[in-house]
């Protein structure tokens, strides 16, 4: 048996709940962009797709027993992701450079909200080869063009019609 731990995740098909499908929504409806405390925590972001190569490199490849850290090697700070997304957005959305940004509205931040989530992923590139293929700026131009072809499938799973379906699938079973 091998383990896996990652960073965090972005790409198609993300519950709208989190922050970068929750941002592009919010952006594509021209909503304001609640982001915690000052911006300043950070993270590291791994594209989906290079995720799945690294967990199929694991379970193929990985030693029985070890775990292995997966990274995007994409570490930022939210004010700079949220400003990265809004520019994406202005280009994608053909507004003004800048006019996103007007939406970035700072709200009080989470109680126990960890300032840095990182993670070193040298083992599964030395014992493996992996590395991510994406950088954040390709990643999340891909992300953004998905989300905006497939606004029929964030207003279905933001609309709980899915709850509804799962109700009526799975009531009484």
């Amino acid at each position: 048996m091998t383990i896996s731990n990652c960073s965090n995740n972005y790409g198609p098909y993300q519950f709208p709940e989190k922050l970068i499908p929750l941002f592009v929504t919010n952006l594509m409806e021209g909503k304001k962009i609640p982001l915690y405390g000052d911006g300043m925590n950070i993270r590291d972001w791994l594209y989906v797709e290079d995720h799945a190569i690294a967990i199929d490199l694991v379970y193929h490849q990985g030693k029985d027993g070890e775990t292995y850290n997966i990274g995007g090697h994409n570490e930022w700070t939210n004010i700079s992701l949220i400003i990265q997304l809004c520019k994406t957005m202005d280009k994608k959305l053909g507004r003004v450079p800048g006019e996103s940004e007007k939406l970035i509205t700072f709200v009080t931040d989470r109680a126990g909200h960890d300032l840095r989530y990182a993670i070193d992923s040298t083992k599964i590139q030395n014992e493996l080869g992996w590395a991510p293929s994406l950088q954040f700026e390709e990643g999340i131009e891909k992300t953004v063009d998905w989300y905006l072809k497939h606004a029929d499938w964030l207003e279905n799973v933001s609309s709980g019609a899915y709850e509804k379906y799962y109700e009526k699938q799975y009531a009484n079973r």
